[in-house]
């Protein structure tokens, strides 16, 4: 069970992630990006299942993609707005369910072709990240493949050293304290964790997992540059974005970033 569950779930009561993808362009990146990476490998004879899923956004998006989709969360919010989603829309391959992605209970090993884990890494220290990577591994089949997105302490970092806004909401702590030493926040002690590109291949690695890509997603620290652009900027800038995505070197100071692997 993961040590800090109950700050997780009040965290995410009454949360909805849909707004967070809505909220401005710069925050709809992350979810754009991570979208199209993890095409590649869904395909209509595909069986996933996404730990961490939220309220269902990835969900009800890619069983319109998929054979079968399974979400897994924590949170019982979000496991019940999740199941009123596939009801309203009658959908026939989505179940959700609660669980917890440190001891996946009543998953059978080898169940899966993908394993996605889009949330439980941001918000567990290093010691648990571990258990999730073990039961990820455990319940992909043969040849799998698994996705673990992150949060990236070097881009938090960055974001409370170069903009604005983030600066201002970090003006009362010592980022380099909380950030780059304990890989959290002062006020969100225990509910988030970051953590780094390397430190995630290393510990995919020593899971016997083989790394695909690592991309990231999004720079905290432009979003107010990015959401005051015009369009027409915007579209030049997408150009920019879409060759960041694709380079391994500017993963480093990526904010959000997703981790894919192959078992």
């Amino acid at each position: 069970m993961a040590s800090n569950q109950e700050k997780i779930i009040d965290f995410y009561c009454g949360y909805n992630e849909d707004d967070r993808a809505a909220e401005s362009r710069a925050r709809n990146l992350e979810f754009h990006y991570t979208k199209k990476l993890l095409h590649e490998f869904i395909g209509a004879d595909t069986n996933v299942v996404e730990i961490g899923c939220g309220s269902g956004y990835y969900g009800m998006y890619f069983s319109d993609f998929c054979a079968h989709y399974t979400g897994i969360d924590l949170s019982p919010d979000n496991i019940s707005a999740f199941n009123k989603k596939i009801s309203a829309a009658q959908k026939t391959n989505i179940r959700a369910a609660i669980g917890d992605a440190t001891n996946l209970t009543g998953i059978a090993d080898n169940s899966f072709d993908v394993v996605l884990c889009l949330g439980p890494m941001y918000h567990l220290p290093r010691a648990e990240r571990l258990k999730v990577f073990d039961e990820c591994r455990r319940i992909a089949r043969a040849d799998a493949i698994l996705a673990f997105s992150y949060i990236n302490r070097l881009g938090v970092y960055a974001a409370a050293c170069l903009d604005e806004k983030w600066r201002e909401k970090y003006a009362s702590v010592e980022p380099d304290k909380y950030i780059l030493e304990h890989s959290t926040l002062e006020s969100l002690q225990g509910v988030f964790f970051f953590t780094s590109p390397e430190e995630m291949q290393y510990d995919a690695k020593q899971k016997n997992l083989e790394i695909i890509k690592n991309c990231g997603l999004d720079y905290i620290f432009a979003q107010g540059t990015i959401n005051m652009m015009s369009e027409e900027t915007f579209a030049l800038y997408m150009k920019l974005a879409d060759r960041m995505f694709d380079s391994p070197s500017c993963t480093g100071l990526s904010d959000h970033a997703l981790i894919v692997c192959r078992k």
